[in-house]
């Protein structure tokens, strides 16, 4: 797959960032992308491995067939290459902004930490082809006759919904915002991924068949019970919203917020949404975000185009090794140091760190009380030391959707973490014509898990409808 020699001869090259100091001034994105030419030339280090554990189950959950469209964008056929990627993954725009790329992790040449470019080429690949025109509403030529509803337009229930109207479905997508996208438009801040992106692909599906329904909450102010006797089936896809509850002292306190709302407000904003919450806003604040992932991250990145003052990152895990051991881990995903684009606009990040208590005067926020943590990531006596802060988010995870509302209603059975139980066979639920995929399914996850099992819930639900399905799996 591409140039036979290419590796040897090609350096690594990926997009690089605006400085620091220009991105933090707006919310757009400051990826700075590569030449076509540059994009070919990574294309061509792609390797004939043998085993391209890049596109198995260990790097890529929807099996994007890495060498075939590296091959291709190698040799200058950008639209076959497109429509390879479109073959296994619904919205690679998505993935190509978003993924933190597995399949570079399991790429063969990241044994010598040089991979493929892959995340890089991907999102070149599908901005190319949406530039030349290439990406078309795909109309089924026959329609069955069967309706079937999903709550939840996130990426999981956008790409069940984009299959199954291909396949000829009469598809209702019912969405309790104002706007589809989900934790893609409201979680996800636009300086990594643009929210036009959605909307087109929004449109794309539209024109495929489907309907959506938005400011509808299924539980709320559209019973459960309606929905499911009004279509042949139903597909929950509603992601893991209820957030991990730290238990911690003083986070009562005016200033401490989970890290949602937050995110949320601020998307809201440049959407040009109204906010009827009491606006979360870090001008001129000291601010602590508690947690080490992608949404502790997003609240630094955030924070700073906001104008706070400081932003410490606290993580309870120790810091990670520079780099892993490569041939015990390998393909696999390592724990290693990494720094966020976020992270590195200037954040103090604090790693074996536990937050004890929040403390506060006159029932505001004044700091965090911490303490340095043993293997066992037990609080060490003697260790702790307190933190100022005008704002403090909780960034920790989350676990399990909401069982308020449409579950509640529902009653189906619930798997040991509090989601909803479904296998990845038939993604069926213990109540009969309900499915179930995504976050909502699987606990929190990435974008491309969403797909992955958006797709699947798709060809497998079809498969219930009709007796057979063509739809990939």
């Amino acid at each position: 797959m591409g140039k036979v020699t290419g590796f040897l001869e090609i350096d690594r090259q990926d997009q690089k960032y605006q400085p620091a100091s220009d991105r933090i001034r707006h919310f757009r994105e400051f990826t700075l992308r590569l030449s076509d030419q540059d994009v070919g030339r990574q294309a061509a280090r792609c390797m004939d491995c043998g085993i391209p554990y890049c596109h198995g189950p260990t790097g890529c959950p929807v099996h994007n067939q890495i060498p075939d469209w590296n091959d291709l964008v190698y040799n200058g056929d950008w639209q076959e290459a497109s429509r390879n990627l479109h073959s296994t993954n619904n919205f690679p725009e998505f993935t190509g902004r978003v993924c933190p790329a597995p399949c570079e992790e399991a790429c063969t040449l990241n044994l010598e930490d040089v991979p493929v470019a892959i995340k890089s080429v991907e999102q070149s690949i599908a901005d190319k082809a949406w530039e030349q025109g290439w990406i078309k509403p795909e109309v089924a030529s026959v329609k069955t006759g069967k309706k079937v509803a999903v709550v939840g337009s996130g990426p999981a229930g956008l790409a069940a919904a984009q299959q199954l109207a291909r396949a000829g479905h009469d598809v209702h997508v019912y969405e309790r915002e104002v706007k589809a996208g989900g934790l893609l438009r409201y979680g996800i801040p636009d300086f990594k991924m643009e929210k036009h992106f959605i909307d087109r692909r929004v449109a794309q599906i539209e024109a495929e068949g489907a309907t959506f329904h938005y400011g509808a909450n299924i539980g709320v102010n559209l019973p459960m019970a309606e929905l499911i006797a009004g279509h042949d089936a139903v597909l929950l896809t509603g992601g893991s919203e209820a957030p991990r509850d730290p238990q911690l002292p003083g986070s009562e306190l005016a200033g401490v917020h989970y890290a949602m709302p937050f995110l949320v407000q601020q998307n809201r904003r440049v959407g040009r949404e109204e906010v009827h919450e009491e606006p979360i806003i870090a001008t001129g604040r000291r601010v602590v975000v508690v947690g080490g992932g992608d949404t502790a991250s997003d609240c630094v990145g955030t924070s700073f185009r906001q104008g706070a003052l400081a932003v410490t990152q606290l993580d309870i895990r120790p810091m990670p090794p520079l780099k892993e051991e490569k041939l015990t881990v390998w393909p696999y995903w390592p724990t290693k140091f990494r720094t966020s684009s976020s992270q590195a606009e200037g954040a103090e990040r604090e790693f074996a760190c536990a937050t004890l208590r929040v403390v506060g005067k006159n029932g505001k926020v004044t700091g965090v009380e911490c303490a340095r943590v043993d293997e066992k990531r037990r609080p060490i006596e003697g260790t702790e030391f307190i933190i100022r802060a005008d704002l403090v988010f909780l960034a920790i995870g989350f676990a399990h959707p909401l069982h308020e509302g449409m579950l509640a209603e529902l009653g189906a059975d619930l798997d040991r973490r509090g989601n909803l139980k479904a296998d990845t066979e038939s993604y069926q639920t213990s109540v009969d014509k309900v499915f179930a995929a995504g976050d909502m399914r699987r606990g929190q996850s990435l974008v491309v898990w969403a797909i992955r099992e958006g797709r699947q819930a798709a060809h497998a639900i079809d498969k219930k409808l009709m007796g057979a399905t063509t739809l990939p799996w």
